[in-house]
Formats: structure tokens, C-alpha cells, sequence
């Protein structure tokens, strides 16, 4: 086994480490906006006012954390 081989394999680790974190992140990010749509959903039964909160809460979400 030699350096590069190594060396390559722990930037493949570290990138793999690091996309998992990434969406781990967005995924504990969109759990208001999926909640307010489970909530408008059996409130309604109507998919579409369902997607429209999670769509309004998702980008309120955004919005909130890149002017933070």
C-alpha cells in the first residue's frame, strides 16, 4: 500500500464524512416545514395547501439561517 493510495482514501473518507453531515443538516433543517405540512394535511386532507406550508416553511427556514 503506498502514500498516495492513503492518502487518497482518507480524502474519500473525509468527503464522505462530510456530504453525510451535509445532508443530515438540510434533512433536520426541512422537519418544521414537514411538520406544519402534516398538520395542514389533516387539517384540510388537501395535498396541495400540504405542499404549498411545506414549500412557505422550507423557504422561511432559508431565509432565516443565511440572515442569521
Amino acid at each position: 500500500m503506498d502514500i498516495i493510495s492513503l492518502l487518497g482514501f482518507a480524502a474519500l473518507i473525509i468527503v464522505g464524512i462530510a456530504l453525510i453531515l451535509l445532508v443530515v443538516k438540510i434533512v433536520w433543517m426541512l422537519v418544521p416545514a414537514a411538520i406544519v405540512a402534516a398538520i395542514v394535511f389533516f387539517l384540510t386532507f388537501s395535498l396541495w395547501w400540504a405542499g404549498m406550508a411545506f414549500l412557505i416553511v422550507a423557504i422561511l427556514t432559508v431565509v432565516v439561517k443565511l440572515l442569521r
